[in-house]
């Protein structure tokens, strides 16, 4: 029983597994984070193309 506990703690199989799942976590709330950065500023962009758009004269623009 003391040798199988002994070889137990040796054994270093799951730290691998460990070791990838707390690195594609990390990539994963990268994305994440990425991700809401980039949907607040197209947002806000979106929201002050509208206004821009709506506020535009399209016959006094073009026809000049």
């Amino acid at each position: 029983m003391i040798k199988f506990i002994k070889n137990f703690r040796k054994d270093e199989a799951g730290a691998v597994t460990v070791d990838w799942v707390v690195l594609t976590a990390a990539v994963v709330g990268l994305g994440v984070a990425a991700f809401t950065a980039v949907e607040t500023s197209t947002s806000g962009l979106t929201t002050e193309m509208t206004t821009a758009i709506g506020a535009a004269d399209a016959t006094t623009t073009i026809g000049g």
